[in-house]
Formats: structure tokens, C-alpha cells, sequence
């Protein structure tokens, strides 16, 4: 017997579709279809075609190349099959010696800061962090290129906020004469150009008008510094930031967010943050896959330099066919501008089985999308070769030469 989903002899369907959408909706609706370029297929542009067999992806932000860690994946069956219930609930309700309390003192100990606080994602981090410090007395400087969830954590807090030009110090330090001390945000490593901030000289900056420096470790943690303990840690600038924050979905290819503060601070945020207060903490089995991938992450020194090599053989072969790459790290981006020229762009290089990663607006400046490159330590040295070889027979097709980032690297 077939069962139809009706209700009232109206099929599902076919009530939705007569449902009346208000003005104010469809107008949201319509600036959605002017904002979101559309590709010939009818999809978003960044959204190509599915990757066949033989296909190189350079879409994943799983640098180490852990995901699928036999380790990592026996810590978390064991922690299911030895837990008879899982409590869903907000941290504010856990008590001293929790598997996340456990969690949080390794991971504090892993960059040697005081503590951290485990978060349900880099955004929830982001987000409850300001909301926690700033508010509308508290002037923010912001790098242009810093994540947006920095961005949307300035907006949830209400507090004034001054851009700066990307990697510009001098800039920086106009604007904090001018506006008072306040809180910097900066990336250590910047996930669309993949290049890293002058820590030195902002933290600098930051100690001379007594800023409260956070800095944003989610491109870096893992796969740069001691054993992967991060940029900020590498550099010596571990007693003078105040804040790090981190996306684990990055190379600890897990689904959370994490600050590493102050053993003060950690005590007064899961009470403020409204992240932390209205949403429910993450569950022991995840936790314990966290816990087994922080082992594999200091274990990993073999698999950053792999990860290292490749990134400066694929840089430096690019430069070489004439594009222009700003990036230092495992982060690759090719700039075409115009959405057109990217989905020429991406077409061809999915043509020729290399897959990347499309950014334009809001991601990017308006006309300045990207197709960025996510390398991984287990890529082989043949795959380098063959994306190289596409770039290479691809310039004509696509117009590089005339791109303005091309035009720029001329001049």
C-alpha cells in the first residue's frame, strides 16, 4: 500500500507552492538573486560539478590529512560504547573533571596558554568572545581580510569598529591614536590569500596602547609552529596575546571552536556568552575524537612537512606560469576578479578533473573572487605536476593575462 502525504486532499507539495510569500520576504528573496551569482547551470557559482574518479580536490581544510585517523575514529567508538547516556546540555551545567574540562587543560598546555574554552564551532567562538569583551564604549580594530565571524561577533556586541588595510600596521596604528585603545582582531594566516600577519609588529602595536590583541588561529593551528602549536606560539608572542581563537574543523578536522585565554577569563565566559549559554556543549564521543586528534596533531611533524614542501613547490611553480600568488602557506589563491572570469575559470580547471574552492562576494571584495587552493600532506608529487600542467595549458583559455591581479604583478 502506497502512503501519500496530504492533508485535507491538499498533497504537501502543492500547498507549499500556493502558500503566499509577504512583500518583505520577497524582497529578501530577490536581493538573494541579485547577490548570489548564478552560474549557466542555474546553480551558485560556487557550487561545480560533482568530482569523478581520478580528480584532484583541493577543497578540504583537512591539511594533516587526519580525518579519517584510524586512532582518532577508535576513540570515539570506544567512548560511545562505554557510555551508557550521552547528557545534551549546556556546558554552564558541567562540573569540574568533565571530559571537556580535561580537553580544554590539554589543549591549553598544547600552546601554553593558561586555559581555553571548548566551543561548538570557530563562529560560536568568535561570536561569544565579543560579546564578551566588547560593547558599545569599545572601539575594535579589524583587519579588512579577518573572518567574518569576527566580523558578526563586532555587530552582536555593539561596539564601534575601525577597519584597517590588510597587513597595513601603519594604518593600524593611525586609527588607534586616533580612536583610543581598544580590542585588535587580526588572522594569523588568512584564508583566502593564505598569507600570514605581521604579529610581531600588530601585537607591538597592541602593547604600546595597551589593545587587547585576539588573534584568529584557525588556518594555523596544527599545521604551523612547535609540533603544531601555532604561529603566535612559534613567534614567542604566547605571553603577549590575550586571546586565540581556532576553528577545529580545520586540521583537527573535527567540528568545533576553541579560545585559549586566561584561567580568569575561562571562568566568566560559559556565564556571558550567549554561544555558550543557549546552545548544547559538545557530547563525549566527540570530545574524545578531539582529544585522540590532538596526539596525532603533535605526532605529526612528518605530515606539516609534507604539507610545507608541497605548498612551495605548487606556489612557486604558479609564480613561475605567470600567476600571481600572494600566498606563504598551504593556502593557494588564484584571483581571476570578475564572477565572470571565475566561472571561466572554474570550468576549465573541472574540466580537466582540478577541483578548488570558489570565494566571492560576500567572502571576497565585490569583482575580487578567488579560486583557492586547500593542499593536503598526503597529496603525491604527480598531483602537484598535473595541477601545475593545467594551469599551465589554461592561461590563454581563461584570460590570465589580462586579469587585474596579473595587470598588478606587471606593474
Amino acid at each position: 500500500m502506497s502512503c501519500s502525504l496530504t492533508s485535507a486532499g491538499v498533497d504537501y507539495g502543492q500547498r507549499r507552492s500556493l502558500l503566499h510569500v509577504p512583500d518583505f520576504l520577497e524582497k529578501r528573496l530577490h536581493a538573494f538573486d541579485e547577490a548570489v551569482k548564478f552560474s549557466r547551470t542555474g546553480k551558485p557559482v560556487v557550487v561545480g560539478n560533482k568530482p569523478g574518479q581520478g580528480s584532484i580536490i583541493l577543497q578540504s581544510n583537512d591539511y594533516l590529512n587526519v580525518s579519517m585517523h584510524p586512532d582518532i575514529s577508535l576513540a570515539q567508538i570506544a567512548r560511545l560504547q562505554n557510555t551508557e547516556k550521552e547528557l545534551v546540555m549546556s556546558a554552564v551545567f558541567l562540573h569540574e573533571g568533565s571530559d571537556k574540562e580535561l580537553f580544554e587543560n590539554s589543549m591549553a598546555d598544547f600552546t601554553g596558554f593558561e586555559s581555553s574554552i571548548l566551543c561548538q564551532s570557530g563562529w560560536s567562538a568568535n561570536i561569544g568572545l565579543m560579546q564578551a569583551i566588547a560593547d558599545q564604549n569599545t572601539p575594535v580594530y579589524i583587519d579588512f581580510f579577518t573572518h567574518m565571524s569576527l566580523w558578526e561577533g563586532i555587530k552582536s556586541s555593539g561596539a564601534p569598529f575601525y577597519s584597517f588595510m590588510h597587513n597595513d600596521v601603519e594604518h593600524l596604528e593611525r586609527l588607534v591614536k586616533q580612536h583610543g585603545k581598544g580590542i585588535i582582531l587580526v588572522d594569523s594566516l588568512y584564508s583566502t590569500t593564505g598569507d600570514f600577519a605581521p604579529l610581531v609588529d600588530i601585537i607591538d602595536i597592541a602593547t604600546r596602547y595597551d589593545c587587547v590583541s585576539v588573534v584568529d588561529e584557525s588556518h594555523s593551528l596544527g599545521t604551523h609552529g612547535d609540533h603544531g602549536s601555532g604561529l603566535v606560539a612559534s613567534l614567542g608572542l604566547t605571553g603577549r596575546v590575550h586571546f586565540i581563537t581556532a576553528s577545529l574543523a580545520k586540521a583537527f578536522a573535527g567540528r568545533a571552536g576553541i579560545i585559549f585565554c586566561s584561567k580568569r577569563f575561562s571562568q566568566y565566559f560559559p556565564f556571558i556568552a550567549y554561544p555558550a549559554i543557549f546552545s548544547s556543549t559538545l557530547l563525549p564521543h566527540e570530545i574524545a575524537g578531539l582529544a585522540a586528534t590532538l596526539k596525532v596533531i603533535i605526532d605529526g611533524d612528518e605530515r606539516r612537512k609534507q604539507l610545507h614542501a608541497h605548498a612551495e613547490y605548487l606556489r612557486e611553480g604558479l609564480r613561475g606560469l605567470g600567476y600571481s600568488i600572494a600566498s606563504e602557506s598551504q593556502i593557494i589563491g588564484l584571483e581571476p576578479g570578475e564572477e565572470s572570469n571565475m566561472e571561466i575559470l572554474r570550468d576549465a580547471l573541472e574540466d580537466r578533473n582540478v577541483y578548488g574552492s570558489v570565494f566571492c562576494a560576500p567572502a571576497t571584495p565585490k569583482n575580487r573572487s578567488l579560486m583557492r587552493f586547500s593542499l593536503h600532506s598526503s597529496l603525491e608529487k604527480d598531483d602537484l605536476e598535473r595541477v601545475l600542467a593545467v594551469c599551465e595549458s589554461i592561461r590563454d583559455d581563461v584570460g590570465m593575462w589580462n586579469w587585474k591581479s596579473t595587470r598588478r604583478k606587471k606593474g
